[in-house]
């Protein structure tokens, strides 16, 4: 049997051995060029990245960008993908196809049709302004709201397909037995159905927020250089002002946030399977 399961185990060494070559190889020379001087191995532009008031601005509005991106995805993912369980035949590639197209469209497609309903004589803002909640067109566009729209947009399958997973393998005869018991439904959501989709929760958030801290083509198009990201810093750091040890030392910092997401969420993970 462990026999078996080592040469099982070999059909993973091409994926590893490509892995190792186009992505750890390249990210540990970027790395590398962050601690580098002339001088030899020095901190200093960890520790001018993080005295600069600038720079903590971009990094909490990151984060908490991703942070909105990846509740407002989870609000809308949740109930989508419990109506995705029940439904079958026709409505279920219905749900499939709505959930799988929009990832083939590129983020210049969706920028431009999020424009049409952002703008100020958009769609959005004729509607509220024809059922009488505004006077006046609301700055839309150009906006940190706008951005976690759009980004929960683009994000959104990413959120569905987990939780969708882990909901049809949910044992409908738990929530039936609370219920025959006198269990409100109030009660039987908060102590059989959420603790049980935990485990989708939690892997949607991860990846929902991992892909939303690191976005960049997203908030370029959308709030543009004013209201910068860590990503976008990258970007200007290695293409404006050609100082690659600036941009190294914020790709380490993302890359750091990232990597503890990861970890964070597969200890609670594997805490949440433990428990149930």
């Amino acid at each position: 049997m462990s026999a078996r399961i080592d040469r099982i185990s070999l059909l993973a060494v091409p994926a590893l051995g490509f892995l190792a070559v186009v992505y750890a190889l390249p990210l540990v020379l970027l790395l590398a060029k962050s601690v580098q001087t002339p001088e030899g191995f020095s901190l200093a532009e960890y520790r001018a990245f993080f005295a600069d008031e600038y720079n903590m601005r971009v990094l909490w509005r990151t984060l908490r960008v991703a942070a909105l991106t990846t509740l407002l995805a989870l609000v809308i993912a949740y109930p989508t993908a419990f109506a995705m369980s029940r439904a079958r035949g026709g409505w279920l590639t219905v749900f499939l196809v709505a959930m799988v197209l929009p990832m083939s469209l590129g983020v210049v497609v969706k920028a431009f049709a999020w424009s049409i309903l952002f703008r100020a004589n958009g769609a959005l803002n004729g509607a509220l302004q024809w059922i009488g909640l505004i006077d006046r067109p609301m700055r839309m566009m150009f906006t940190e709201a706008a951005l976690v729209v759009g980004a929960a947009n683009v994000f959104l399958p990413f959120m569905v397909l987990p939780i969708y997973a882990v909901v049809r393998q949910l044992d409908q005869r738990l929530p039936e037995a609370a219920a025959s018991l006198g269990a409100t439904p109030m009660f039987r959501f908060f102590n059989v159905t959420l603790p049980l989709t935990l485990p989708g929760v939690v892997a949607g958030s991860a990846f929902t927020f991992s892909l939303a801290v690191s976005m960049y083509v997203i908030p370029s198009l959308i709030v543009g250089e004013r209201q910068q990201t860590l990503s976008m810093l990258i970007a200007r750091s290695f293409l404006y002002l050609r100082n690659e040890p600036l941009g190294s030392t914020i790709s380490a910092v993302l890359l750091g946030i990232a990597v503890l997401v990861v970890v964070l969420s597969s200890w609670l993970a594997r805490r949440l399977g433990a428990r149930t």
